[in-house]
């Protein structure tokens, strides 16, 4: 019997799921998967998980302390929700989580160092040893000077946002364990860029970027690992094919397993070492002057920390009305609309895909029509289904 294109991908890359829905990673059994914002906060109003949910933010509030605001209780308590959900999928896969730290802590590495510690300590007070927890950090100088503390402590690290070879190189060099450049949204620039409807997988920006990456730290001998992410289409993956991670929304995953042609190896250490590549040093200097060169990556790069900035307040603000609905108060949520406006980016009352700064796989779920665009309505009735927990 012929193997899928999937079982073939998996022989020489290592498959993550790009989902926190449990459902999806019993049935694809990744190695790796992550956390994200949009995951709690739509779980933080499916009835299933409001125990878990309310449990937290008391216990929050009781750590902040009497005279704690309730937006410190509950930035407090989206720290505590994502490490619960963390610990829920570490009993399913094998490998590692990603945990994010608060992406309004991009520029700030002491911050961010302070956050990790206490994520990983919080993991470690649940008895999963550091090995099975990665970082998420935004992939700015300052994000990878933190990193570079962390890893030294033990503490391993996933760069996130990354759409350039300058943040690429500086992760390298800073001994980060592993970075996650966005293949999808690096072609969202371009198309909308240039006015290009599609690209050939050959061809596509984002499936070059990757590949320039992981030739150069294959050539130089780097350890930091590269994990592709962010897919528009099952193309970019098979361009990809011998990457060390990538990682993969449910609906692609699900036609890479339906797809039975032959899959070759594209990337691989020993095709990088026959490649002509300089070497280049990377010092803040040179990173400063390569990022303001390269449009694409800086202007993705801050969109994205001000998208994921969005839909964390929009999540606080939905645990502080939680939170005084628990002690006594009538409070309507506006839940639903609140998080589509951290998301409609420019106003117009819809959200694109290259406006989406959550999961993919979330995105696919709340466009019911599939015409790549969430509107209001989709978001007010899908925000709950998009995430079936159930039987955790």
């Amino acid at each position: 019997m012929s193997q899928s294109v999937l079982e073939q991908l998996r022989e020489m890359t290592v498959v993550v799921a790009d989902t926190g829905d449990i459902k999806a990673i019993e049935q694809f059994k990744p190695q790796d998967a992550t956390t994200n914002p949009s995951l709690i906060t739509a779980a933080a109003q499916m009835p299933q998980y409001q125990d878990i949910v309310d449990t937290t933010l008391k216990q929050a509030k009781a750590d902040a302390g009497e005279q704690a605001d309730a937006q410190a209780v509950a930035n407090l308590a989206f720290q505590r929700l994502a490490v619960a959900f963390g610990l829920k999928i570490l009993k399913i896969i094998p490998g590692r989580v990603s945990t994010e730290v608060d992406a309004r802590r991009s520029y700030d590495t002491d911050g961010t160092i302070e956050m990790a510690r206490d994520l990983i300590a919080q993991y470690e007070a649940k008895g999963v040893s550091r090995d099975r927890i990665l970082i998420k950090i935004a992939s700015t100088w300052e994000g990878i000077r933190a990193a570079e503390v962390l890893e030294k402590e033990g503490i391993h690290c996933n760069l996130t946002l990354l759409f350039g070879l300058h943040q690429a190189i500086a992760c390298a060099e800073a001994g980060v364990t592993l970075i996650s450049p966005f293949v999808g949204r690096i072609l969202d620039w371009y198309k909308k860029e240039t006015g290009k409807e599609s690209y050939p997988p050959a061809e596509d920006p984002g499936v070059q970027s990757v590949a320039e990456i992981y030739d150069y730290y294959k050539k130089f001998g780097y350890k930091t690992e590269v994990m592709g992410a962010s897919f528009r289409n099952t193309g970019e993956l098979t361009e990809l094919a011998g990457c060390d991670l990538l990682t993969i929304s449910p609906k692609l995953l699900a036609q890479l397993d339906e797809m039975e042609e032959t899959l070759p190896r594209k990337l691989s250490p020993a095709a990088a070492q026959d490649k002509s590549i300089e070497k280049l040093s990377m010092d803040k200097a040179t990173f400063d002057k390569m990022h303001a060169e390269d449009r694409m990556a800086s202007e993705k790069l801050e969109e994205g920390i001000q998208g994921f900035t969005k839909a964390l307040e929009s999540l606080e603000q939905l645990l502080a009305e939680r939170l005084a609905q628990l002690d006594g108060h009538d409070v309507v949520s506006h839940a639903a609309e609140d998080v589509f406006r951290a998301y409609d980016l420019d106003g117009d009352g819809f959200i694109t895909r290259e406006e989406w700064m959550g999961s993919d796989a979330v995105f696919d779920a709340l466009d019911v029509d599939h015409d790549g665009k969430i509107t209001p309505e989709e978001m007010g009735a899908g925000l709950g289904a998009a995430f079936r927990l159930a039987n955790v």
